[in-house]
């Protein structure tokens, strides 16, 4: 059970109930903390209070003042009006964590809303009552304001909500089977379900513990990849790390990179190098490829520098997407024994923007896993692997030339996707919304480059366990890597000849996705540090 109270939820908490289905239970305090809030709301409305869009209309119609007899007719309006999103739905897990991140918001106890609206908001994520909301539709700016109303709609009847097999169904006919009355919004509840941040935040929450598990994979696929590229442990010392330059993600990244190469009889120190090195010139040898493995290529040396620059972005992702889950981002807003606050918590722009740092970061785990592909694949680069490692018949074989090509033109796709949205405004509603944030597609931006890497990981993955089959080097891989390695080989024979290779990429795409390999780790005893 995950408890809604407007202070404590976290993305990995909007996670569990979008997507592991956790049922959700509001403890008393907040429900408190609505009732006083909407009684605040209901002394002033009852008096003719000019308060914006209960006793006034929306946007640039502020200035018509609306009386309230029509407090359902302005509510009920808004939320119809709104619901004009286009383009394909949102998944069901998507629309259940809008939900979750829309509920938290309300139980904060600023909204104004019933407490008869928030236990249905709760009773639709325990009850598995989905609504289908398109993807475009929201500015970010007042909100979200079009996904938002697709999600207010069915509670009044209205809309679509998913099957049972994920088709589009019409709400009423389900809400019938369920014995459920539709709700008839009262003072500001059409304004407080749509009038948000939560679309971005909810999806944004999703993405932020995926793209931590990813993180998590990378780094043990690239430990996988330094073992059989021979790279020197040197670079993941820590005194360079927590001494030199003390960038938290710099520092949990090099230990986990020390964890993973753990007992690897692959992967030499920089004393074992030098000691070689200098054994050869004592007997009169020239330069050799040791004096390179003491400063191996920045995929390889640099894996903390860059990497634990992700973790760092994603930690200040989680951090603010916290902030936001458990903020009152409508508006206005009914603080007791406060005047009312008319602002613009509503607006989107610090989702937005991290968002956009969290896609530029993504994009470059990927950019560095191609290029340690690239490496695996070029006989010149990889220390003596066949090229594109192919052993038997190369040139009648092409071996993994044709599987890197998705994983460098996805990283060429990431690139054109990061393009922030954040600085993208245009303005709307007759200039009222003349800044806006456009933090939802900055969040389904970051979706898509998430996507994307697990098959640039997931080239890189069967790359290097390709590798260690060529080498003959299965017993000489430290614990992580064999434990990788054998993940791995049991969904995905070595390639001995050319064969058909896309549903093996769909296949181990679907272990990452899973965040099988960071499980497979954990249950060989070996704990690595997150990012959140």
């Amino acid at each position: 059970m995950v408890v809604v109270d407007g202070h404590t939820l976290r993305p990995l908490d909007v996670y569990d109930v979008a997507v592991q289905a956790r049922k959700v239970e509001i403890p008393a305090e907040a429900v408190t903390r609505i009732r006083r809030s909407r009684e605040h709301l209901e002394r002033l409305a009852r008096e003719n209070v000019p308060i914006y869009g209960v006793t006034t209309g929306y946007g640039e119609m502020v200035y018509v003042l609306v009386d309230n007899r029509h407090e359902s007719e302005l509510q009920t309006n808004l939320v119809r009006s709104h619901a004009a999103g286009v383009g394909a739905a949102l998944t069901r897990e998507e629309s259940r964590a809008i939900m979750a991140a829309r509920l938290n918001a309300l139980c904060r106890g600023f909204s104004a809303v019933r407490q008869e609206l928030v236990e249905r908001l709760a009773l639709y994520l325990n009850e598995d009552i989905v609504p289908v909301i398109p993807a475009v539709g929201s500015l970010g700016a007042s909100g979200d304001l079009g996904p938002l109303a697709h999600m207010a709609v069915t509670l009044i009847g209205e809309g679509y909500v998913f099957g049972e097999k994920g088709e589009k169904v019409p709400t009423r006919e389900v809400l019938a089977k369920r014995g459920l009355e539709p709700l008839q919004l009262k003072f500001k509840e059409g304004l407080g379900l749509i009038n948000g941040t939560s679309a971005m935040t909810g999806v944004g929450s999703l993405i932020a513990h995926q793209a931590s598990e990813q993180l998590l994979q990378a780094e043990i696929i690239t430990g996988l990849a330094l073992e059989v590229l021979r790279a020197s442990s040197s670079a993941f010392q820590p005194e360079g790390h927590e001494l030199a330059r003390p960038h938290k993600g710099q520092i949990d990244c090099a230990f986990n990179l020390r964890q993973l190469l753990a007992g690897s009889r692959l992967i030499p120190s920089h004393q074992q190098l030098r000691e070689e090195l200098d054994a050869q010139r004592s007997q009169g040898a020239g330069a050799t490829r040791t004096e390179v493995y003491l400063q191996k290529a920045y995929t390889l040396r640099c894996v903390p520098q860059v990497l634990g620059a992700v973790r760092d972005t994603l930690a200040h992702t989680h951090k603010t997407l916290t902030v936001e889950l458990n903020s009152a981002n409508d508006n206005p807003l009914f603080i007791e024994d406060r005047e009312v606050f008319h602002g613009g918590n509503f607006h989107g722009q610090p989702i937005a923007f991290v968002m956009d740092f969290t896609s530029i970061a993504l994009t470059q785990l990927g950019v560095m896993s191609e290029r340690r592909t690239n490496r695996l694949l070029n006989q010149h680069l990889s220390g003596g692997l066949p090229e594109f490692l192919v052993k038997s018949n190369p040139g009648l074989n092409c071996g993994f030339a044709g599987a890197q090509y998705p994983a460098t033109a996805l990283v060429a796709e990431n690139r054109v996707t990061a393009t922030p949205a954040s600085i993208q405004s245009i303005p709307s509603n007759g200039d009222n919304q003349d800044v806006v944030s456009m933090g939802l597609i900055s969040a389904r931006n970051a979706r898509r480059i998430l996507e994307n890497n697990y098959y640039i990981l997931a080239v890189e993955a069967l790359a290097a366990a390709q590798a260690v089959d060529l080498l003959g080097v299965r017993d000489q891989l430290g614990k992580a890597g064999r434990t990788t390695y054998e993940t791995l080989r049991a969904r995905v024979p070595m390639l001995e000849a050319d064969r058909y290779m896309s549903d093996e990429l769909y296949g181990v795409r679907d272990l990452l996705a899973a965040g099988t390999l960071l499980r497979e780790q954990r249950n060989a005893g070996l704990e690595l540090v997150g990012c959140a």
